[in-house]
């Protein structure tokens, strides 16, 4: 059970909420929200290499179902990774463990480059999976409590959204990476994993100027470090724009606690808030149904439908790729200015009724492989920007306290 220590009035989200945009933001943005392309870098990149992995002479002797393994055990990974890392980011801050988990991806990754055989394989791709598991509720959290609300739901799409562009970026570096006349077969297959791990140490970087979330730390007694953390980000923030800032609007009464248990989330979300429970649940298991079951067969369906050769199946993936992105960065600012309900429902509504045209044009098969991926493309253009605002949406409707717990919850939905 959850301790409570005090309760703390406060002044600190209105003041962090009415900062003109800074550095301090784009800081954030580039170190917190970048792990997104990390995410969508490794989610695709096995199955980009599958081919040349089970090829003679790749320097593993692996199967095509073992591959498939592979993936299923990254995504346990990932859910262990989210629930372990989701309660010890709220029990002891979003910085420490968003510093641990980029650590833990960072060094799963570079030894997946040198796997030699399948359990090894297994082995290293879960703690990679653990790694940005932990990330989805320490960043998520992190970025929902620095980030102004006025803005906080175009900017929290688009940074959810940079999945796609880790993804096509990852099928553009495979094309490269696996051409023999640039690198030996043996060796091609393990730069591109370990450039997962150069792109996490550049956000490492920028991820250390970051700071501690002020709302945690009042939240958790420690209300002196949250004053001087945010008088520090207001004064580069006048020092900056040249101009005084607005007055803070209404303080906030929160109660202090220790921590919260996930069995007590569990009892709270179904009990006190069954209806942003099913919501949550909603959302996360929507986003899974419809991208796992296009993006894990998008491969075989262009092969077997559409005779694509496997060589421009890449090609086809990062288009598809581009559409998920351009959703959220275009349609991002609607659900600050339309509001969170209406879009994420016209959204969701929306696609569907896309997805039902798109189902047609493959059973008669009309217009052949460009019409279904301009129809494809359309469909999850709206789709993607529904789907990521599930985390947004999670993260405002239950209690700052279990924020990030609360996170991990419904993405185990």
């Amino acid at each position: 059970m959850a301790v409570q220590t005090g309760t703390i009035t406060t002044k600190i989200p209105s003041r962090l909420d009415r900062l003109p945009w800074s550095s301090f933001h784009w800081r954030v943005v580039i170190g917190l929200g970048a792990v997104w392309i990390l995410d969508g870098l490794e989610v695709t990149m096995v199955g980009n290499v599958a081919a040349r992995l089970i090829e003679k002479g790749s320097g593993i002797h692996i199967t095509a179902a073992q591959i498939g393994t592979a993936g299923a055990i990254y995504i346990v990974g990932a859910c262990v990774g989210a629930l372990v890392f989701g309660q010890l980011t709220d029990r002891y801050g979003r910085k420490k463990l968003f510093i641990l988990t980029l650590t833990v991806y960072i060094v799963g990754t570079v030894l997946t480059a040198f796997a030699f055989a399948p359990w090894y394989l297994y082995l290293m791709r879960f703690f990679t999976g653990a790694g940005l598991g932990g990330e989805y509720a320490a960043v998520n959290s992190a970025i929902d409590e620095l980030i102004p609300a006025r803005v906080r739901g175009r900017v929290d799409l688009a940074i959810n959204g940079t999945y796609w562009a880790g993804a096509a970026g990852g099928a553009a570096l495979t094309l490269l990476l696996l051409n023999e006349a640039i690198l030996p077969k043996n060796f091609g297959w393990r730069v591109a994993f370990g450039l997962g791990a150069v792109i996490g140490l550049l956000i490492m970087l920028v991820r250390r100027h970051v700071p501690e979330s002020p709302r945690w730390l009042f939240i958790h007694g420690r209300d002196d470090e949250a004053e001087r953390i945010v008088g520090d980000i207001e004064a580069q923030t006048r020092e900056e724009t040249g101009h005084d800032l607005p007055e803070p609007g209404e303080s906030l009464t929160v109660r202090q606690r220790t921590s919260i248990s996930f069995r007590e989330i569990a009892k709270v979300a179904f009990t006190l808030y069954p209806k942003r429970a099913i919501l949550g649940v909603a959302l996360f298991v929507g986003q899974a149904f419809l991208y796992n079951g296009v993006t894990f067969n998008l491969g075989t369906l262009l092969g077997t439908a559409y005779h694509v050769p496997s060589s421009r199946v890449p090609l086809f993936f990062i288009l598809f790729a581009v559409g998920n992105l351009l959703g959220p960065l275009v349609l991002g600012r609607l659900f600050d200015t339309v509001g969170r309900k209406p879009m994420i429902a016209g959204t969701f509504i929306g696609s569907s009724l896309v997805a039902l045209v798109l189902a047609w044009v493959m059973v008669k098969s009309i217009g052949g492989v460009w019409t279904f991926q301009v129809v494809l493309m359309v469909t999850f253009f709206l789709a993607s920007a529904g789907a990521s605002a599930a985390y947004l949406t999670v993260s405002e409707i239950f209690p700052m306290e279990t924020r990030a717990l609360a996170i991990a919850f419904f993405w185990l939905s």
